[in-house]
């Protein structure tokens, strides 16, 4: 099964210049919790999530308005491409702890974002393309907490 089957098309993204505040009024119109982050001609560059826009407000002493999303996003861009297999895809998350994943072009032009959601939505017991083993082990990793000794020598 490729991405391009299951992944959501219609969404809205920012870009690096976007205030916190418009970003997160984005989001909550648009119902998500993620926005990629666009240059020119749509090339991505990033994602920011609800949770980095809460993390940032919270820690910065500054209002949302005052801070741009460039200021908060974090690299390397962890994406797929349209013609990936979903199961690449879940190796993705599974290695960058993601639950979404930009999809681009070769070229890098979004497309369209890759959600854990967009796949249990297309996961059927005992299906060979795509079934709930994939996707558990997906989300056991994505949520497995590092050591506290190796998320502080991250730091």
């Amino acid at each position: 099964m490729k991405v391009q089957e299951v992944m959501t098309e219609d969404i809205k993204a920012c870009f690096p210049d976007t205030n916190l505040a418009a970003a997160a009024a984005l989001m909550w119109e648009s119902d998500c919790g993620v926005l990629p982050v666009v240059v020119d001609g749509g090339n991505a560059v990033g994602v920011i999530t609800d949770r980095d826009i809460a993390m940032a407000v919270g820690t910065r002493g500054r209002a949302p308005q005052e801070i741009r999303v460039d200021e908060v996003i974090q690299g390397p861009l962890s994406a797929c491409t349209l013609d990936d297999d979903v199961h690449t895809a879940l190796k993705t998350m599974r290695r960058d702890k993601v639950r979404r994943l930009p999809v681009l072009t070769d070229d890098g032009v979004l497309k369209g974002i890759l959600s854990l959601n967009d796949v249990v939505l297309h996961t059927q017991k005992g299906n060979k393309e795509l079934d709930y083993d994939d996707v558990v082990s997906t989300f056991k990793s994505i949520c497995e907490h590092p050591h506290p000794a190796v998320r502080s020598a991250a730091k």
